[in-house]
């Protein structure tokens, strides 16, 4: 009876060890869980995504590629709600992509103030960037002149207003800088192209 007592003892402290593992097994799940649960739960949204960039780390490498960076900053300033100082990062970002002739053609209080009255601008008109378009890789006219390499090639804006579509097609012309990194030297609007307009 004595053996048989110590059995039951050794029996039931076993069990106790396993059900309080199964208690701390489930505490852990729940944290590990809960863990996972927030970290999907931060979202990053498109303008912090396009700001996230280190264009001096991972410049884009190609003409292509620049515009196609330059399309999603477009369309964070014509599509998205952003702060000031995410207006202003926005900015920044746009002027490390153009030319040093391009950039110098006003100061950076003036490029912030003239862009802040062309973005309220569309937002009076309630007119939204949708998207962008870009040529394939084949279709970028790359041609040396002045000592100097050039690309160009067509960008396509996608525009909506209500349930209106728009589009505007231009021709960008970029310069390869000291560096060998593509900088926007400057556009014109297709329908400029057969008249006087010059390039912006």
């Amino acid at each position: 009876m004595k053996d048989k007592g110590n059995g039951s003892g050794l029996k039931g402290f076993i069990i106790g060890l396993v059900l309080i593992g199964l208690v701390l097994g489930y505490f852990y799940y729940l944290s590990v869980r809960k863990g996972g649960d927030e970290s999907d739960e931060v979202e990053i949204s498109p303008v912090q995504e396009v700001l996230l960039r280190n264009l001096d780390k991972s410049y884009p490498p190609s003409p292509r590629e620049v515009l196609k960076y330059y399309g999603q900053l477009v369309q964070c300033f014509y599509g998205e709600e952003y702060t000031e100082e995410e207006f202003e990062q926005l900015a920044a970002k746009v002027m490390e992509l153009y030319d040093d002739e391009l950039a110098g053609n006003q100061t950076p209080e003036q490029y912030l103030e003239n862009l802040r009255w062309d973005v309220d601008q569309w937002k009076e008109k309630e007119t939204k960037v949708s998207s962008y378009s870009l040529p394939s890789s084949t279709d970028v006219d790359f041609f040396t002149e002045d000592g100097y390499s050039w690309a160009r090639l067509y960008f396509g804006m996608n525009l909506r207003k209500g349930t209106q579509l728009d589009v505007i097609n231009a021709v960008y012309l970029l310069r390869k800088d000291d560096q060998g990194h593509w900088k926007i030297y400057g556009w014109k609007l297709e329908e400029d192209l057969n008249g006087s307009g010059t390039a912006e």
